[in-house]
């Protein structure tokens, strides 16, 4: 089968490699049809993710159809279209009956990571009871994509860690998939203001069609400056970092208000400065938080029913075949303005 495999970073190459087989009594295979890139596969080329070895198969998003199921498999069977989750979780550990499936000391984020993901046409999903999530037959597949990883990292990671309530004001430092993920599901919570920040003027007025009420530039590097003007110089009751960068860690830590919280959704592969020296009179919380997928099924009655729309963050349709094209796209987004590129198996 053809798979995207990882080497080393800015090292991958579209391969035909053997398709997986069952190995564990609760494993499902699944025929991908549609998948996409994560802006973690990409923290993953430049080395900021050092789990992932040579010949892995990357992805962690997928949409397909279930072609054979362990015997212990009883929520799924062949012929099926489902959901595939990034977690992987057996249900029965410690981390698993707190909710932190994330944690899970059986799984966890496995898939593109410690085993092959879903850049193939197929794949192997470990405890498919519950990394799976059944679709109807004529269910929308990239609206559906979307809610593998972004959507539930924008709403658990940021939304719910930073605590949004009703008529505040929030900033989202980061306008990618997963910031605009972010701005998604905060507007189910009624903030009065959503300052988007990013240096994509595109990607900025994107975020202005999703719903964010103010869009800084930050460029110029005078994002706090602007912030300020936007909130009479109190700052924003949540900010949500949604980069992984120092740069846009340090923009959080400046326009935090009193009282206030900074949600971290980026993927880190370098430190940052903690500027205790200004933050420990304010009384802000600073929450990190890996995405567990709790909230995958009520997203997905969401975006089933009509109450969310996830096709919005789709930008570019690419085929498998094409696979390598669709990573440079989205590797150069400013300049191809890309949001989530879509990736289809040909025989679907």
């Amino acid at each position: 089968m053809k798979a995207l495999v990882y080497h080393s970073p800015d090292n991958i190459s579209l391969e035909n490699i053997p398709m997986p087989k069952i190995m564990l009594s609760t494993d499902a295979i699944v025929r991908i049809s549609t998948t996409t890139i994560c802006g973690t596969d990409l923290h993953i080329l430049k080395g900021d993710v050092p789990t992932i070895k040579d010949g892995r198969v990357l992805g962690h998003e997928g949409v397909g159809i279930v072609e054979e199921v362990g015997k212990d498999v009883t929520s799924f069977k062949k012929g099926e279209k489902v959901l595939i989750s990034l977690i992987t979780s057996c249900g029965r550990c410690s981390f698993c009956k707190k909710g932190m499936y994330s944690h899970c000391k059986n799984g966890g984020w496995l898939l593109g990571n410690s085993l092959d993901g879903t850049q193939a046409e197929y794949v192997r999903i470990p405890f498919a009871d519950n990394g799976l999530y059944l679709l109807p037959p004529d269910a929308d597949e990239e609206a559906a994509v979307m809610l593998s990883c972004i959507l539930p990292t924008g709403l658990e990671c940021g939304t719910i860690k930073g605590e949004v309530q009703p008529g505040d004001i929030i900033a989202i430092v980061g306008a990618g998939p997963v910031g605009l993920a972010t701005l998604l599901t905060s507007k189910l919570f009624s903030p009065s203001k959503i300052i988007m920040i990013d240096i994509d003027d595109n990607r900025l007025e994107v975020a202005r069609s999703f719903g964010a009420t103010n869009t800084v530039n930050s460029a110029d590097g005078k994002a706090y400056e602007k912030v300020m003007l936007l909130t009479d110089n109190l700052g924003v009751d949540v900010v949500i970092e949604a980069v992984g960068l120092s740069d846009t860690f340090d923009i959080c830590q400046s326009i935090i208000a009193p009282g206030g919280h900074i949600a971290n959704v980026g993927v880190h592969g370098k430190p940052v400065s903690l500027k205790l020296e200004k933050l420990w009179s304010k009384n802000i919380t600073l929450t990190t938080r890996l995405v567990d997928a709790g909230t995958t099924s009520l997203l997905l009655k969401m975006v089933l029913f009509g109450k969310l729309d996830a096709n919005k963050l789709v930008s570019h349709h690419f085929e498998m075949k094409d696979i390598l094209k669709a990573y440079d796209t989205f590797k150069n987004a400013a300049h191809n303005h890309a949001v989530k590129v879509i990736i289809r198996n040909k025989d679907f």
